[in-house]
């Protein structure tokens, strides 16, 4: 089974998921691109001087937005194995439920 295969088996028929896994293999293809670029412009007569490319600079964008798909994906799939409640959210439920009672 491929890797487009297994990710949408993952998702099932949501319209949302589906468009999510899409705009996934989108990014990987456009990082393994600019993977293959320079990420570091040197000026020619002081190697000191450095700046990052353009190419650097959208593998960087195309990196957080990756990250953040594939946080959506692991949510939604309840494949997130981290599913304890923080300790916040726990104090809140804690504390809307005695206000709630005693109304």
């Amino acid at each position: 089974m491929s890797r487009e295969e297994e990710l949408f088996d993952l998702v099932g028929d949501n319209p949302v998921l589906i468009k999510e896994v899409t705009e996934l293999l989108f990014i990987e293809k456009q990082l393994d691109y600019l993977r293959t670029l320079p990420q570091i412009s040197v000026h020619p007569k002081d190697a000191s001087k450095q700046k990052p490319t353009t190419a650097a600079k959208q593998y960087i964008s195309y990196l957080q937005q990756y990250n953040n798909i594939v946080k959506i994906l692991i949510r939604a799939t309840g494949s997130d194995e981290t599913d304890d409640e923080s300790p916040l959210r726990q104090w809140t439920r804690a504390h809307f439920k005695e206000v709630g009672e005693n109304r």
